[in-house]
């Protein structure tokens, strides 16, 4: 088996001559720097295949005794480093595959599990080919970043406010040659659910219950939605109920605030407890329940949930828009269900950027009901305006901390540990 040496100007223009020379099936054994440039050893992905048949062909043939296999397969890749050789992360996979092949089927014959030594070696193999495929990443990023770099500058600028690479990958993959920050803006607009007027929870009336973690603004929202609903049907036709019992002066807070509003709050301890109450409150245009505020992963969320739905009470879902992606994926997934109508992103006013909520809003495919941004009652809730939102995230690109700003020539790197992510299950995006 031999392998080729290629040496060239930079990795680009040696993959070239390693495509040219050897076929797109080769696989690359070594890229180091040189003082010519960039230096590639490479072997063609069919001798590759010839070694495995050989190898694991012959059941007739006598095998030989002591790890010849794997001394032979460790030599020739040792005299490979010394001569010429070529590569792409397909043939990377394939090289792995076929050794390990080999040296299992060697033991297999053999009558005996693996050495120590083939162990190593193909440890070895595998280490390869996950450096090769990251090396195979690098390059095709830098390539796209070379030859579209609007598209590149573009998710720097997504992944910099708070979309996921996820998201930026799926949308970026179809963006037109004309397309810019207008498109993207216009794109995610389109795929940015917003509740109709007909959807709009105080206008439509009914019983909701506001859920969340701890901290997320539960009981504050509770009254800002409870004002807006005075404000247009009156007071006696609005009623308050919490659950949180375990928070101290949690019923004291909400009590206060329907004092002020006018209006009478309820609280209640059990499934039980929540229906009798519901049921004298029937003639009410809009009722809201406060929840006590726990983490996400907490056993009570469930059984939270299954008390509302047991009373066929729907539910809103509050997302602290200052939380990482991660924590808000894991919120959406624990405290979602078929009750959960839509959410209501809070703490704008304190997020940097709001590309992360956003993008969790998106992925979920949540309705936004409305938005919150502050203390005040009921000044700081706000309907959801798409245009400000989409303005304000991109606005913001400027205003992130440094420390945690991408740079153009880290967008490579950092993109080829995102391989395995960035295929949306099952996720469909309208364009």
């Amino acid at each position: 088996m031999n392998a080729r040496k290629f040496i060239a100007a930079s990795s680009r223009d040696a993959l070239k001559l390693v495509r040219v020379e050897l076929g797109d099936d080769a696989v690359i054994l070594s890229n180091r720097k040189v003082a010519e440039g960039v230096e590639i050893v490479a072997v063609a992905g069919a001798e590759l295949a010839h070694l495995s048949e050989t190898r694991v062909g012959g059941a007739g043939a006598a095998a030989p005794r002591g790890n010849r296999p794997a001394e032979e397969l460790k030599g020739r890749a040792d005299r490979q480093a010394e001569r010429p050789g070529k590569l792409s992360a397909q043939g990377a996979t394939q090289a792995a595959t076929l050794g390990a092949r080999v040296l299992e089927a060697s033991a297999v014959r053999e009558g005996r599990d693996t050495s120590a030594e083939q162990q190593t070696l193909l440890s070895e193999i595998k280490t390869m080919r996950n450096l090769m495929q990251e090396q195979m990443a690098r390059l095709s990023w830098s390539d796209m970043q070379q030859r579209d770099p609007v598209r590149g500058g573009l998710l720097r600028d997504m992944l910099n406010v708070g979309f996921s690479p996820l998201l930026s990958r799926q949308l970026l993959e179809k963006i037109p040659p004309d397309g810019g920050l207008d498109w993207l803006r216009r794109i995610l607009g389109h795929n940015l659910r917003v509740a109709t007027v007909q959807e709009d929870v105080v206008a439509r009336g009914g019983v909701y219950a506001l859920v969340g973690p701890t901290g997320v603004g539960k009981t504050t929202t509770t009254a800002k939605l409870a004002a807006r609903a005075v404000v247009r049907y009156g007071a006696d036709k609005v009623a308050l109920v919490t659950t949180d019992s375990y928070r101290i002066g949690a019923h004291e807070q909400l009590k206060i605030y329907g004092k002020i509003l006018g209006v009478s709050v309820h609280a209640v301890r059990d499934t039980e407890d929540l229906k009798l109450t519901l049921s004298g409150l029937k003639h009410k245009h809009l009722v809201i329940i406060d929840t006590m505020g726990v983490g996400q992963r907490d056993s009570r969320v469930a059984e939270q949930a299954q008390m509302f739905d047991t009373v066929g009470v729907q539910r809103l879902l509050l997302l602290n828009a200052t939380s990482s992606g991660g924590t808000l994926d894991d919120v959406v997934k624990m405290y979602g269900g078929t009750g959960v109508i839509g959410c209501i992103p809070t703490k704008l006013d304190e997020a940097v950027t709001l590309g992360t909520v956003l993008d969790v809003v998106v992925r979920h495919k949540l309705t936004m009901h409305y938005v919150a941004s502050g203390q005040r009652v009921p000044e700081d809730l706000h309907e959801v305006n798409l245009e400000y939102l989409l303005h304000r995230v991109f606005k913001d690109v400027a205003k992130g901390s440094a420390a945690f700003a991408m740079q153009e020539a880290e967008l490579p790197v950092f993109m080829a540990g995102q391989g395995g992510a960035l295929k949306l299950a099952g996720g469909q995006y309208a364009l």
